[in-house]
């Protein structure tokens, strides 16, 4: 008779279709879950993100007691430090031949399971492929093979024609297009209702995981309540109904909009459930694409939502794989600067700053405009050493993980890997900031110069950040209308700028 697996369980890998789970048998191997120490506080995470993911992991547990399975969880108060800790408190009362685990998300846990795990347990540790994915890490590989530059665009309409979302019997795309963003970008004006996402009561699991979090890390980032996020895969449906019939048609106009009146707007806030496994991402752009058909949601905001996950995910995913570890390690614009403390406290003048940081503490969420064009922008122009951004975004936000997060915030957010994830850096003014929000109105700060002592930050900002990385940037095809610009400028207004742009690197935490 074959030998009892255990069956290891990562807290992002919440879905019954794990390839580990398909090849176990539950007549004999062992499912193992833990909330450890490590994985909690190798970052400090935001304890929304804890909450949310210890809360859905003990009710994936619990759904897999009924469907048969012998699990042994492990609560945060057994005090395990890491899971390979766990792994070995379940090989203690089992024969185990052969530890099962589904690849983890990131590089750190992959190569520990790989190098490490073996000796330490005595027992064969088994990668297995994370089905969940559209794209293969070999199947990515093989798509960059040659290629000078990995341009998003050119993956994304390759994953159309393999999956056919979104495409004619005759190859071409629906609509004649591939790609919508142009009809993304409108700023709100209040004549469409906010619908918000759905927001579910927490139950006695959740209630205790609170409790646990509240008196475990008392200090750690983030607000405990209201807590309202989805922790079972039928909540994660419900929710996705809800934005689908409420929310997407109106998230192709105003997908890149802000607003004080509302931290979600037309967004569904679903990242969080898709990357921890309770929505299916193609079952998700299948039943987006049916709104369509049925003549419920416009063609850009169905297009633009598909593209966030059959292209977006999918790629930055891609590179993660194809390029780590070196990856991590990348810093090319020699950013060194500290994170300033408003990241963490949102104590700042600029109003566009702490309401993102504000969001964040409140929601463990922010909307990709929000991370990509405030918070990322501004850490971009005060050169924000890769490292410290990077665990601050990984930090905060509960649909963060390395493979996709720091994809993210080095290639997009940093430039931070030389143009290879993104052709040039996501630089800019306060004036995209006014142009896509209402921040500016009662900002301390005037957005409409550059060179005064109250002239926004991102003004001054992003002409030293452009002059300082000149010899960079100017030859650059897409930034040459840039310089253009500023040598057209003044001498003595350029000076002033600079100057102003000087007083605020001096004085950074006082921005």
């Amino acid at each position: 008779m074959p030998r009892p697996r255990l069956i290891l369980i990562l807290g992002d890998q919440l879905s019954t279709d794990l390839a580990s789970l398909a090849e176990g048998d539950p007549t004999r191997d062992r499912v193992v879950m833990a909330e450890v120490r490590e994985e909690a506080g190798y970052v400090p995470h935001h304890r929304k993100k804890l909450v949310f993911l210890f809360s859905a992991m003990r009710h994936f547990a619990a759904r897999l007691r009924r469907q048969g399975w012998t699990v042994d969880y492990y609560p945060l108060d057994r005090g395990l430090e890491d899971l390979c800790e766990a792994v070995l408190a379940s090989a203690r009362d089992l024969d185990a031949g052969e530890l099962l685990v589904t690849e983890p998300g990131e590089y750190r846990l992959r190569e520990a399971m790989k190098r490490r795990w073996p000796q330490r347990l005595s027992l064969a540790v088994r990668l297995l492929e994370d089905r969940r994915f559209l794209c293969t890490a070999e199947a990515f590989r093989g798509w960059a093979a040659g290629r000078k530059q990995l341009r998003m665009e050119f993956f994304y309409r390759e994953m159309r024609r393999h999956t056919g979302l979104l495409m004619e019997p005759d190859g071409e795309p629906v609509g004649g297009r591939w790609n919508f963003d142009a009809d993304n970008r409108k700023r709100y004006d209040g004549g469409r209702p906010l619908p918000g996402p759905l927001r579910f009561e927490p139950d006695a699991t959740t209630r205790r995981v609170i409790e646990q979090v509240a008196e475990t890390w008392p200090d750690r980032f983030g607000d405990l309540e209201p807590f309202w996020f989805a922790v079972t895969e039928s909540q994660a449906r419900d929710a996705l109904e809800h934005f689908l019939d409420h929310a997407l048609p109106g998230f192709g106009d105003y997908q890149d909009a802000m607003t004080r009146e509302d931290d979600f707007l037309f967004h569904g806030v679903l990242s969080q459930y898709l990357n921890a496994g309770l929505l299916n991402p193609l079952a998700v752009c299948e039943a987006a694409e049916q709104r369509y058909y049925q003549g419920r949601a416009p063609l850009n905001a169905v297009e633009g939502f598909i593209r966030q996950i059959l292209g977006w995910r999918e790629y930055v995913r891609g590179i993660y794989w194809l390029l780590m570890p070196d990856y991590k390690e990348e810093n090319r614009l020699h950013s060194h600067a500290d994170l300033p403390w408003f990241y963490w406290s949102g104590e700042t003048g600029m109003r566009c700053v702490a309401e993102a940081v504000r969001s964040t503490r409140e929601h463990a969420y922010a909307h990709h405009i929000q991370r990509l064009m405030v918070t990322g922008n501004l850490a971009l122009l005060l050169g924000v050493e890769v490292k410290q951004i990077h665990e601050w975004y990984l930090a905060v936000y509960a649909d963060a993980y390395e493979w996709v997060e720091l994809p993210n915030t080095l290639g997009m957010v940093m430039h931070a890997d030389g143009g290879y994830l993104g052709s040039k850096p996501y630089a800019a003014s306060g004036k995209y900031i006014q142009r896509m929000s209402d921040y500016c109105g009662d900002c301390r700060y005037k957005v409409s110069s550059a060179e005064e002592d109250n002239s926004c930050p991102f003004n001054s900002l992003y002409w030293h950040f452009i002059q300082r990385h000149r010899g960079r940037f100017e030859k650059h095809p897409r930034m040459g209308m840039v310089y253009k610009a500023w040598e057209r400028m003044a001498p003595a207004k350029r000076r002033a700028i600079l100057q102003r742009a000087e007083a605020l690197l001096d004085d950074v935490e006082n921005l």
